[in-house]
């Protein structure tokens, strides 16, 4: 069963909270009543009458409200933080499970932006945005008050009110399209920074530093003018909300006093009428001052919807027993991800455990498209691929992570120490941690380091060589011992102490009946291979026991690493016909 609803389930979690924040806001705006009509008494009562013991009493009890006041915005403030904390415990771990799959099938889509969204929204329903739309309603009831007053004083608060309004919906339109503009553009530019920045020894070696600079700066450029654009049109808006309020307070007082002057209203009215009509007005101000993060809210609010609704959740299966490394391909079709176009068709093979196929062909031929389709990273266009008789979809993604050990070509390592690399970043024993670097021969190497396993490795892992990245990667494969070991170009950055060491781990590993796929052109590693399948131009040329499908010219066991040939065989070897 497929949670497809988590973010709507989230929200529903929130709703109910809000129905709380609510019930404390009514309250709290109730209580604002407390400093009109304590001006009011002042003014119509003490003033009058010249008493000291009420004018104690009607600020002890304006004081003792004031605190009730102060209790409760302090209690709606934490049931706010402590409901965004639970909107965020719903949403944050199946928000990041679905980045990385639409990462894996839509690398375009940029994503990883979804992370950012989730806490601008969390900002908002748990700041004073979402605090002002609660006090909005209360508007037409100090409204109201203020008729109560007098009609006259009723109007001028509700024209003040509609003019701020209008200013804000006027902001809303002449911002709108332009601020998402700046923003996808904003997100293009941090996206083209973070990409680039993952190659700076090649920006420097090559001298690019420069171009990609001003590429980089007139994106950004871009960005600038945009949000320039949005702020001078919000500012003119802001500037004329500002002035109708200052000219509203001028305007209410004036009507009083006018009205006092007439004997309609006492002072006291004209005073308590000018504190009412500010507690009318202020939601909507906030309401206008509060409005970018509203709208930012909002946009993160609709990616992360569409993001949700267009990518499924993990399914909820079925823990199967641990695999024995039964690996097959039936008939499999694979297309890079967001293309129908194949780039791999007709594959099918089948290795029992214990089996090691070597995965031969020449650039181009679709070899790590294929590595990836076996390690359930690409999905298939159809056909399957089966781990002990199951497709890999039937697989929970992190109970097959754990039998499955894969190398790619381009090793990526993490921010982290040695050890959490190796160990996937799991809690483990630091006994499997140094097992698993035993079994790839890099255990004395790891040692040699300044901090052994404890050596942070930075992002990347940059501050390692090619080879020793390619030598953590094999020891993070066989971490946790898995059935299944698939290697892309395992030996592409190893010296002669590395290949020998790669080699041993592979005969360890047929001796303990893992199963093993690897990519590769050099002989020493066919050599281990039980089967071959040769890929030319996306398709198996060939594919059966290495000795009958690579048929060696006479060389020597000592014979010195070779390479295979343009057509898919070693040079000094040839495809059986």
């Amino acid at each position: 069963m497929i949670k497809v609803d988590t973010f709507k389930e989230a929200l529903l979690s929130y709703r109910a909270i809000l129905g709380a924040v609510v019930i404390f806001s009514a309250a709290i705006n109730a209580l604002m009543f407390v400093g009109p009509l304590y001006m009011l008494q002042v003014y119509d009562r003490v003033l009058q009458s010249r008493s000291e013991v009420t004018l104690l009493a009607l600020t002890l009890i304006a004081v003792a409200m004031l605190i009730v006041y102060g209790v409760l915005e302090w209690i709606r403030s934490r049931v706010l933080v402590r409901a965004g904390m639970q909107f965020d415990s719903i949403v944050a771990s199946p928000l990041f499970t679905r980045v990385v799959s639409s990462a894996l099938s839509s690398p375009s889509a940029r994503s990883e932006f979804a992370l950012v969204d989730i806490d601008r929204l969390r900002e908002f329903l748990t700041g004073a945005g979402l605090i002002a739309l609660c006090d909005v309603p209360w508007v037409p009831i100090f409204l109201a008050v203020c008729f109560f007053f007098h009609p006259w004083i009723g109007w001028v608060a509700t024209a003040g009110a509609v003019v701020i309004f209008i200013l804000a919906i006027l902001n809303e339109v002449a911002t709108k399209k332009t601020l998402n503009e700046a923003n996808t553009s904003s997100q293009a530019a941090q996206h083209f920074a973070n990409t680039t920045l993952q190659n700076v020894e090649v920006i420097r070696a090559l001298g690019m530093e420069k171009s990609l600079r001003g590429r980089w700066s007139a994106m950004h450029r871009k960005t600038l003018e945009l949000q320039a654009t949005a702020s001078d049109r919000a500012g003119v808006l802001l500037s004329a909300s500002k002035f109708v309020r200052m000219v509203l307070q001028v305007a209410i007082l004036g009507t009083g006093a006018y009205l006092a002057l007439e004997k309609e209203i006492s002072p006291g009215v004209m005073v308590a009428a000018s504190i009412m009509m500010g507690r009318a007005l202020a939601p909507v101000d906030q309401v206008v001052g509060q409005w970018k993060q509203f709208i930012g809210a909002r946009t993160a609010y609709g990616r992360l919807k569409d993001l949700f609704s267009r990518v499924p959740g993990e399914a909820e299966r079925l823990e199967l027993p641990a695999p024995e490394g039964r690996m097959a391909a039936e008939n499999l079709i694979v297309a890079p991800p967001g293309s129908r176009s194949p780039i791999i068709a007709g594959v099918s093979f089948v290795l029992e455990p214990g089996e090691a196929l070597a995965v031969v062909g020449p650039s181009g031929a679709g070899k790590s498209s294929l590595v990836r389709a076996l390690v359930g990273v690409w999905q298939p266009l159809s056909g399957a691929v089966r781990l002990d008789g199951s497709e890999l979809q039937h697989w929970n993604a992190d109970e097959l992570g754990k039998h499955v050990g894969y190398l790619p070509q381009t090793v990526e390592l993490f921010a982290g120490t040695i050890a959490e690399n190796i160990a996937r970043f799991k809690e483990a024993s630091d006994a499997d941690i140094v097992l698993a670097a035993q079994r790839a021969g890099v255990h004395e190497l790891i040692q040699s380091l300044p901090d052994g396993y404890e050596t942070q490795i930075g992002v990347g892992g940059r501050q390692l060589s090619g080879g020793q990245r390619q030598r953590i990667g094999l020891a993070r494969a066989l971490f946790g011992d898995p059935a299944v070991l698939i290697l892309d170009e395992p030996n592409a950055n190893l010296d002669m102490d590395g290949e020998e060491a790669l080699v041993r781990s592979l005969r360890d590993l047929k001796e303990r009946k893992r199963t093993v796929m690897f990519v590769s052109h050099k002989i020493g590693l066919l050599a281990l291979s039980d089967k071959a399948l040769i890929l030319a131009d996306g398709r198996m040329r060939a594919f059966g026991p290495t000795k009958e499908v690579l048929q060696p010219k006479a060389v020597a066991p000592s014979a010195p690493v070779q390479q295979i040939g343009e057509g898919g065989a070693p040079r000094n070897m040839t495809v059986a016909s």
